[in-house]
């Protein structure tokens, strides 16, 4: 039987399609065992519109994935006569916030794995390494106010619908066509990420945070003549001033992105975010994108805005030769970290920070000197491979042990007095002076040196291995100390040093840091590190007078763009006299140098490359903060941030998830330990660790390639 040219009861049946680039469907006669290189194919042949459709690929909306493999079939793909397919570009426009918080717009492959499309886009703006950077949502301020688990909670109790917030695992058996678009009804869910365009657009994609339709982000290039994007919003002549675009920049990309702006658009100021507590800081990690699934499966869409932000903090080999954009983003990062309070300084180190800034705009019309050679700043934090790597070198080979006697048997000591205390409980205790000695990663102390050298039995000992080191110093009352959190059986033991000199904190600070990495004072670094501190604290001091007058200069010194709210109203009307006395400290330094100081001070600083997450571990009921570092893994209270334990990443055997009840299980040599995270997807976290130890396997080559496959494989949560 014959109906319209067509056998019924063959089997075949009607496959909607719609072409997003012309708006408009197409319906094919298909059969199951048709591939879908076939269907683009049959629908090009319709079509019968001559233009370049290689670039074009099938996307299904109501399973929110790409059906990229062209040698499959409908069948094998799940695709039946229920279907409608979109025939769209796989590559589209993106807005994309830089770290300097500028925005770009950009084309990117929106079928690639995230990761990949950060690669591709860092390729085109010039920055190495891009394995350290990923995309995130812009975030609100009510997503600082909730867990994420708690946000459904939260809104049904408001009298809204709750969202899926069944992260990471897009288009699977819980989700619903109808979820989005449900949750588009409320009047926040989260960053503005644009809703589909048409009626055809439909997507229940599972993000870490979700997507409203009545977002103020979404832009179009209405006027393709006039080179620049207009926006869908009241406020669209602000974004024009601060928006870049590649093509525009033809071949400037080094010039442009390696100098930014000393002021933001306000615009983009507005919408930065300044955490008040560890636990909102926590809740910032909620923005981070998949790695391992395109970002159209994340819920982005065509002229949506992301942010490219450094999301791991281990960056490799900066060269001012080849990292001119790279340096100045990082410097930015950090920048804004800094003044948003999102880590925490000294108010000698915030001025310290605000005069380096000054120095850097002074220096940014100014000429600069060229860097001919391959100049290596590594970053001072090794990971620990690298540490026991060095640690065996100098074992087999003696030759870092160059501050002793000739004698190859000779192992270097450090000693003096110094004052310690061991805090307690319910006790006012103070400092007692004692005669300190450090020797292969140990502290002893005595009562006095004349007990020490006669041999007698020390009155403490502190195995330094494994601890954690913080400063505590207050340059302006004189106050040199050095915070150590030592490993216990009942967790992390805090113990207070107290130097009674600049000098001498500087050489017990670096024998520490060494030290708890499991590097001894022979450690070929040690001097290095000594040489760090002393130039970090002497950039602190304040001089007796302002080396410049900003007004002749014409620099103006905002407040706002410089200093952290808090030490604004702290310093009040004699802040910009404070800067530009700590400005005399750095005045020499041309801009490369001010923007490395900026990094390397940022740098140790005690917080920094801490990623916070709410957690809960099996067996407890109370919340606690999970902190992701380069090195480690550290337990964390909530409300004061103290240590309570530490996992170093060279005793970890196996990190898993339980991905039915969004659980994490992290194997270390000592123990195991199990939680879940609440304040994101316990996938952000898996990827963080994975993440660094990829990262901590990159070669010292310097034509080392980037083994994509496994970043993956560390990263990606599925075996």
């Amino acid at each position: 039987m014959m109906s319209n040219g067509q056998i019924v009861g063959d089997g075949s049946w009607n496959l909607r399609v719609f072409i997003t680039d012309f708006e408009m469907e197409r319906t094919l006669r298909v059969k199951g065992d048709l591939h879908i290189g076939g269907v683009m194919l049959k629908l090009v042949e319709e079509l019968e519109i001559t233009m370049d459709w290689s670039e074009h690929a099938l996307w299904w909306p109501a399973k929110n994935r790409w059906l990229l493999r062209t040698r499959s079939t409908l069948d094998q793909c799940g695709v039946g006569a229920d279907a409608t397919l979109h025939f769209t570009p796989m590559k589209k426009k993106l807005r994309v916030q830089l770290p300097d918080l500028r925005y770009l717009d950009a084309t990117v492959d929106f079928s690639v794995k995230t990761f990949n499309a950060v690669v591709h886009l860092c390729r085109e703006l010039g920055v190495r390494h891009p394995e350290e950077l990923s995309f995130c949502k812009p975030l609100e301020p009510n997503h600082l106010k909730y867990n994420l688990k708690d946000l459904p909670r939260k809104r049904q109790e408001n009298g809204h619908v709750p969202a899926d917030t069944n992260t990471f695992v897009a288009g699977d058996s819980h989700s619903s066509n109808s979820s989005l678009e449900k949750s588009n009804s409320t009047p926040f869910l989260c960053a503005p990420v644009s809703p589909p365009r048409n009626n055809h657009s439909h997507s229940n994609a599972t993000t870490p945070i979700s997507s409203p339709l009545n977002t103020t982000g979404t832009w179009k290039r209405n006027n393709q003549t006039n080179g620049g994007p207009l926006f869908n919003g009241a406020n669209d002549s602000t974004f024009n001033t601060s928006v870049l675009s590649i093509e525009a920049l033809n071949g400037s990309i080094d010039s442009s992105l390696a100098s930014s702006p000393a002021h933001p658009s306000p615009e983009a100021r507005s919408k930065l975010l300044r955490p008040k507590s560890l636990v909102e800081r926590a809740r910032m990690n909620v923005a981070w994108l998949d790695s391992s699934l395109s970002i159209m499966e994340q819920g982005v869409r065509e002229y949506d805005t992301l942010c490219l932000r450094f999301k791991f903090y281990s960056f490799y080999d900066l060269n001012p030769k080849n990292d001119m954009v790279r340096i100045n983003q990082i410097y930015e990062q950090a920048r804004w970290q800094i003044i948003n309070e999102e880590i925490d300084c000294t108010e000698e180190e915030m001025l310290m920070f605000s005069a380096l800034q000054v120095q850097v705009n002074l220096q940014a019309g100014q000429k600069q000197p060229q860097y001919e050679d391959s100049l290596r700043e590594e970053n001072n934090d090794e990971d620990d491979i690298d540490a026991a790597l060095t640690d065996l070198q100098v074992t087999l080979e003696g030759s870092n042990i160059s501050r002793g006697p000739n004698d190859i048997t000779y192992v270097p000591e450090l000693s003096g007095y110094m004052r310690f205390l061991k805090p307690k409980r319910f006790t006012l205790k103070a400092f007692k002076r004692y005669w300190f000695t450090c020797r292969d990663l140990r502290l002893e102390l005595y009562r006095s040196r004349e007990d020490a050298n006669a041999g007698a039995q020390y009155s403490h000992l502190i195995n330094l291995r494994g601890c954690e080191v913080t400063p505590d110093v207050n340059i302006s009352q004189n106050k040199y100390g050095i915070r150590l959190e030592v490993p216990s059986a009942d967790g992390m033991s805090e113990m207070w040093i107290r130097c009674e000199n600049e000098e001498q904190y500087a050489k017990w600070m670096a024998a520490c840091r060494l030290a708890s990495k499991g590097r001894t004072l022979a450690d070929s670094s040690y001097d290095n590190e000594v040489k760090t501190i002393q130039a970090f604290l002497s950039m602190q001091h304040p001089a007796q007078a302002p080396a410049i007058n900003p007004a002749g200069l014409g620099l103006d010194i905002t407040p706002e763009d410089y200093v952290a709210p808090r030490y604004i109203r702290k310093l009040k009307s004699k802040l910009v006299q404070r800067i530009l006395e700590a400005h005399a400290n750095v005045k020499d330094l041309n801009l490369i140098e001010a923007k490395m100081n900026y990094i390397k001070a940022w740098q140790s600083l005690p917080e920094y490359g801490m990623s916070l997450f709410i957690v809960k571990f099996m067996g407890h009921k109370k919340e606690e903060l999970l902190g992701v570092a380069f090195n480690r893994l550290m337990r964390m209270e909530m409300s004061s941030g103290d240590h309570l334990k530490t996992w170093r990443y060279n005793t970890m055997k196996a990190w898993n998830v339980n991905w039915e009840v969004k659980h994490m299980m992290v194997q270390f040599e000592e123990e195991n330990i199990i939680f879940s995270c609440l304040s994101a997807d316990c996938k952000v976290v898996h990827e963080f660790i994975g993440g660094y130890i990829f990262l901590s396997m990159r070669s010292k080559e310097a034509n080392q390639s980037l083994n994509e496959e496994l970043f993956h494989k560390l990263t990606g949560g599925w075996v």
